[in-house]
């Protein structure tokens, strides 16, 4: 029963770590990257659908993000969702694709960036602990239902801090390397 315990918190961490890492892929340097779109959502045809799921996302170069929408018709629907995204772009519609040209990263822009980068590994660190709060409790209901010592207990706690202090240092370890990309010029 530790043992599961154990396991689904281990689990439950690990995907708070895979949370953190695709929302630091979202966090753009200078450079266009194709997975910048993938949370960015538009209605169709009533479903709130991810732009790769209607379009094919390409690198015009390494400064534009090309989107081909598969039906015409959400041309005009693609070009709002990225105007409207948190994202900070302008996209431009061109024939029948939308060019999204990334700007040229600002000292400011760099700082907000990474402003935003620590709000995000904060988040991770509070999902994490939450995970080690929810194992905790549940081994304490084990020993209140007398399944397992009181030593078993303990033991395992300190095994799930162990875990979690682990897991905290890949989200801070994750964050220096995420800072540093962000601040080179």
């Amino acid at each position: 029963m530790i043992a599961d315990v154990k396991k689904s918190a281990e689990q439950r961490m690990q995907k708070c770590i895979d949370t953190l890492k695709t929302d630091l892929g979202k966090v753009r340097t200078g450079r266009a990257h194709t997975g910048i779109l993938d949370h960015v959502k538009i209605d169709y045809y009533g479903t709130l659908t991810a732009i790769p799921q209607v379009a094919s996302v390409t690198l015009v170069d390494a400064r534009t993000i090309g989107v081909t929408p598969w039906e015409k018709k959400l041309i005009g629907a693609i070009e709002k969702a990225i105007r409207e995204s948190d994202l900070g772009l302008n996209p431009a519609t061109q024939g029948e694709m939308v060019r999204v040209p990334m700007p040229a990263l600002t000292e400011e822009r760099r700082k907000d960036l990474v402003k935003a980068v620590k709000k995000e590994a904060e988040d991770a660190r509070v999902a994490i602990r939450s995970v080690r709060r929810d194992a905790n409790t549940h081994l304490k209901d084990l020993l209140k239902d007398k399944k397992v010592s009181e030593d078993e207990e303990r033991k395992a706690q300190d095994e799930v801090q162990k875990l979690t202090d682990r897991f905290v240092a890949e989200v801070d370890k994750m964050i220096a390397a995420k800072e540093t990309e962000l601040l080179a010029v």
